[in-house]
């Protein structure tokens, strides 16, 4: 699996579980506690690269393996992995920003 492949997959599940935090948002009155679900969500991406690494067998701890030796000096696959997908999470995470903060 390419890095193009890997971030598609990873944003389908992040939206996925997105949507299930938002069922979650309905049932809660506390603001506190509705905010809380960003830090779930985080955790939820961290969780789903991890996932995602161990089901296509990439070692996150692994020095990444370029084409271009000189770009990616000393980064772990987890490094170059967050930085490729970073952006998806910033999205989706604003997103459920606005839902939460919009009940």
């Amino acid at each position: 699996m390419d890095i193009h492949e890997f971030r598609a997959e990873l944003e389908t599940r992040l939206i996925i579980e997105k949507e299930y935090i938002i069922e979650e948002i309905s049932s809660m009155d506390d603001d506190q506690e509705r905010l809380e679900l960003l830090g779930k969500f985080n955790d939820k991406y961290k969780e789903l690269v991890k996932r995602l690494a161990n089901e296509n067998g990439i070692d996150l701890h692994a020095p990444y393996q370029s084409e271009h030796p000189s770009n990616s000096e000393n980064l772990s696959n987890e490094q170059i992995i967050l930085g490729k997908t970073m952006s998806i999470y910033d999205k989706l995470v604003d997103e459920l920003y606005e839902e939460i903060t919009s009940i």
